[in-house]
């Protein structure tokens, strides 16, 4: 089956967007444990899913006609001195969400290269670098405070080409 990049990534964009940034639809999870988020859009699906909290793996798949054509695996987290930390991870994870909605077709995988903010008078950035394209790609992003990493994540994955 041939599948248009440019309509995978549109719909990519749209699907990440409306999942875990802005707390989007859950579904009743495939995996017991695990947290699964999703979206359609005509013959478009997508799902998001992940265990873990302070460190987690994921797996996000994109199906066209309900055959898998996309996918993207991710692990990582706040780092192990953070592990207990709730409001840290907790303000961590709102930033990450910010910069996740800055997701663009160019590179439909996590969030643009950098976003930084101020916060209660702290400086966070998020910075994510990434090679290839949505056919073949891996990846890393992180978060700073006050210039400092305490959260990363890789990722890969792309195309999925059946018999």
């Amino acid at each position: 089956m041939q599948i248009n990049l440019e309509e995978l990534a549109s719909f990519l964009v749209k699907a990440k967007v409306l999942t875990y940034p802005t707390n989007g639809r859950d579904a009743p999870p495939q995996r017991p444990h695990f947290r699964e988020l999703e979206y359609h859009e005509g013959e478009w699906d997508y799902r998001d899913s992940y265990a873990g909290f302070y460190r987690f793996q994921g797996q996000e798949v994109v199906r066209f006609r309900g055959k898998p054509v996309w996918a993207m695996g991710y692990s990582g987290g706040m780092g192990k001195e953070y592990h207990g930390q709730v409001e840290l991870a907790a303000q961590t994870f709102s930033f990450l969400k910010k910069a996740l909605v800055g997701v663009n077709e160019t590179a439909p995988f996590r969030g643009p290269a950098v976003v930084s903010e101020e916060i209660s008078g702290k400086k966070w950035d998020y910075e994510n670098a990434a090679e290839g394209n949505i056919e073949f790609f891996s990846g890393m992003e992180r978060i700073l405070l006050a210039g400092k990493e305490i959260y990363r994540v890789h990722y890969m994955g792309g195309g999925i080409i059946s018999r």
